[in-house]
């Protein structure tokens, strides 16, 4: 095939790739071409304006070093992100809604007991959480491995900062017979993506914040079940409704409510001043 035009040009790449030999591969690619064509046809871009597309890619990919992954990143501000971890989980009702994993976790930590502190002294206003895992039908999700993590009160995760040599404000817990997970930490804030980069350049030129709505960050894992990846957002946080990633949900949002300073904080905790608690329930799905 020869002289291809702007409307030929299409079934001509679509052909080149009629022998791959992988059928999602080829399903994949042939959606890839058919869409990014359209686009170009629809926008009508300009040399000028196509390369600086190519040069923004290149530089998305050239500051995705170390623990930095901009294409993450330009994933979940473009509701890619949200939009593939819906696909992925259809789940039944009653199940507890999951959302984006975010890039902060890290694998592995080390199990703490019951009643733990992973604060470890990062200040900010007292929480106590107790967390409940159970099934579909109810019952408690006894051993499952549950992870959490969170911003500090400055907003940053304990991997942002380089005056940290250990975990803060993140843990791994195994929940006891009834299922349950109890920890104490500080209430999360809201935080910015890192905006430093290409995708920050986006957000700035569209006129879009980078903020996130204050969260905690919970994994769990149990056999036979699907892992629930999720958050759990404060409620009245003025970003709740913005997102920049688009990862909140009505069922998600919790007001975390406030104890005063005389009711006895669980475990016989010693503070002063009031306190906040989170108590939840996560349903896994089979």
């Amino acid at each position: 095939m020869r002289d291809f035009n702007e409307t030929s040009i299409t079934d001509a790449v679509l052909e080149r790739f009629a022998n791959t030999p992988d059928p999602r591969l080829k399903e994949i690619m042939a959606s890839l071409v058919r869409h990014l064509h359209d686009c170009v046809r629809e926008i009508e871009p300009t040399f000028e304006e196509w390369m600086y597309a190519i040069q923004f890619l290149t530089r998305t990919g050239q500051i995705s070093i170390g623990g930095r992954q901009e294409y993450i990143l330009l994933s979940d501000t473009l509701g890619v992100s949200m939009l593939v971890d819906a696909i992925n989980h259809r789940l039944p009702k009653g199940a507890t809604e999951t959302t984006v994993l975010g890039p902060f976790f890290v694998a592995d930590q080390p199990i703490e007991q019951q009643g733990a502190d992973i604060a470890r002294g990062a200040p900010g206003q007292a929480l106590y959480v107790d967390a409940r895992f159970s099934s579909m039908d109810g019952k408690p999700l006894k051993g499952a491995v549950v992870d959490v993590w969170q911003s500090d009160s400055e907003g940053f995760y304990d991997v942002q900062r380089s005056d940290l040599d250990s975990a803060q404000l993140r843990g791994r817990f195994h929940t006891d017979t009834e299922g349950r997970v109890r920890f104490w930490t500080i209430m999360p804030t809201a935080y910015p993506i890192p905006y430093d980069g290409p995708v920050g350049d986006m957000l700035k030129a569209t006129e879009r914040h980078p903020w996130r709505p204050a969260h905690l960050h919970f994994m769990a894992a149990a056999p036979g079940h699907t892992t629930l990846v999720t958050h759990v957002f404060v409620d009245g946080d003025k970003y709740l409704d913005s997102d920049a990633v688009f990862g909140v949900k009505n069922s998600l949002i919790d007001a975390y409510p406030e104890q005063p300073a005389s009711a006895a904080p669980p475990g016989g905790r010693n503070l002063k001043g009031s306190w906040r608690r989170l108590d939840y329930e996560f349903r896994l799905s089979p």
